[in-house]
């Protein structure tokens, strides 16, 4: 049986009062199948074990298959706030296919999902002017990410997650799986966009992306959720020391290469920057993972700013909406919502990476 501790938090930056009822840390059991936001997914060890995405179609150019390439039939649901789905909208932007595929991003705070129901997830702004960089949802009126999925599956039982690659003319999801999501931008869209010599995934780098991919998502991507989320002192620490031996190694990496699979950008590039753009403003303090920041690592912090000054990238990242999601939507590990005011990275100042290039 689950054990629930109730209590009110009356949120200035929202200018309303939320009751949250939690689960008491001693008794909490739930399991990981039952998840339905990642606040859910933790093992009876204490650690935080990720569920697998559900919505695992494809957009093909084969023109029989029931998601053929068609511009103006996609539409990618984001949130600023969160990292998978920021790398979809890099994706989108760098390959040029922004104007073949539109997208709508979500409110940065967790709220409400549906009247009587005590899940808390991704919504939509009731207007343009509620919340600068979220917008309603413009073709199935719907009010939060869930009802997106309700409307796709009658009987769908699981999370309500970001991306959402949605097809406009089937109303429905295609895929919600943001590795795939990437691949398939890279790929199977080249005909409708606008930068289709651009590829992340190579032949000749494949299995190089492959291999760092797994390290990377396992010690930095999830690692850091792994920190932030642990309810024991254990997994906290098993997760930390992963962590930065894995950043340590990135910095080792790119003290000799521009790039983390070699001097070229890829598909891994994309999906480090995402976890690394949010490391100094949000999992240093928001996830513990304050050992070492990532400005006093002198590759990464320049590599990142490399990344972020690739063109399209920067619009893709929304501090804002970043800080006041993380800080305002955990309620079990920062139960006041308060946002810490700093520090404020310029991103854009001058970076030393170009020295690989000469």
């Amino acid at each position: 049986m689950l054990s629930f501790s109730s209590f009110v938090v009356f949120r200035p930056l929202l200018n309303t009062t939320i009751s949250y009822t939690l689960p008491l840390p001693q008794s909490f059991k739930l399991s990981v199948s039952m998840a339905r936001s990642a606040l859910d997914e933790l093992s009876e060890s204490g650690a935080f074990a990720r569920t697998a995405s559900t919505f695992r179609n494809f957009v093909s150019r084969d023109t029989n298959s029931d998601f053929p390439v068609e511009s103006g039939r996609y539409h990618l649901y984001i949130s600023y706030a969160c990292p998978w789905a920021s790398r979809c909208l890099a994706y989108l932007k760098i390959k040029g296919l922004d104007k073949a595929i539109s997208f709508t991003s979500v409110k940065p705070i967790w709220e409400r999902t549906k009247e009587g129901d005590e899940h808390m997830g991704w919504v939509f702004p009731a207007s343009d002017a509620e919340q600068p960089g979220a917008e309603p949802d413009p073709f199935n009126g719907a009010k939060s990410i869930r009802d997106l999925y309700e409307l796709a599956s009658a009987n769908y039982n699981g999370k309500y997650t970001v991306p959402v690659l949605w097809d406009k003319k089937l109303k429905t999801v295609v895929n919600n799986e943001s590795s795939e999501i990437i691949r398939m931008f890279n790929t199977d869209f080249n005909d409708i966009a606008e930068n289709p010599e651009l590829d992340l995934y190579p032949p000749h780098l494949r299995a190089k992306i492959d291999e760092v991919n797994e390290w990377i998502y396992d010690a930095i991507n999830n690692g850091v959720y792994k920190c932030g989320f642990a309810r024991k002192q254990g997994p906290y620490e098993e997760a930390v020391t992963k962590l930065y031996e894995a950043l340590d190694k990135c910095e080792e990496i790119l003290d000799k290469q521009r790039y983390i699979c070699g001097d070229t950008l890829s598909e891994a590039d994309i999906r480090l920057f995402v976890t690394l753009i949010r490391f100094d403003e949000v999992y240093a303090v928001h996830f513990k993972c304050n050992k070492k920041l990532l400005r006093e690592y002198p590759n990464l912090f320049n590599y990142t700013k490399d990344i972020f000054q690739i063109p399209g990238i920067s619009s893709t990242v929304n501090m804002e909406h970043i800080k006041r999601h993380y800080y305002g939507s955990h309620p079990t590990v920062n139960p006041f919502g308060i946002i810490p005011s700093g520090p404020d990275i310029d991103y854009s100042s001058p970076h030393d990476r170009e020295r690989f290039s000469r």
